[in-house]
């Protein structure tokens, strides 16, 4: 059975798309800790990151880099914090989440509420950024 991340990256839900190319996908998280919360994934299922192979995973982490990047960029803040979960959904992903106070990335921390016109806007700011960056 395909994951929610298989579903978003095959157009079957939607998503806020910030980044994409052949081989990994990034979009918004919808339940963001702060402004900019992105998830990265490997377009192909797999469900712990460190199951991806040395070349992939050394891939996926130049691919978060780029990504990271341009939300800092359009996002202010210190830095660009990284956290591998996992436990949540069974597919290999990445948060990237823009931190002034390491505060910032605790999980259990209240969650953002974004307007559908808010997430659209920030998600095709990170976007441009990203592919003007390329």
């Amino acid at each position: 059975m395909a994951t929610i991340f298989s579903k978003i990256i095959a157009g079957e839900i939607p998503s806020y798309k910030v980044a994409e190319d052949d081989r990994f996908y990034a979009f918004l998280d919808i339940n963001p800790l702060v402004q900019g919360h992105t998830l990265v994934i490997p377009k192909h299922e797999v469900d712990y990151l460190f199951d991806l192979s040395d070349e992939e995973l050394a891939a996926i982490q130049v691919f978060a880099k780029g990504v990271a990047a341009a939300i800092k960029e359009v996002c202010p803040c210190i830095k660009i914090g990284q956290a591998v979960l996992g436990l949540e959904v069974p597919h290999a992903h990445i948060h990237l989440i823009p931190i002034n106070k390491e505060s910032d990335m605790i999980f259990s921390n209240p969650k953002m509420k974004l307007a559908d016109e808010e997430f659209k806007q920030l998600a095709d700011s990170i976007r441009t950024v990203w592919e003007n960056r390329k």
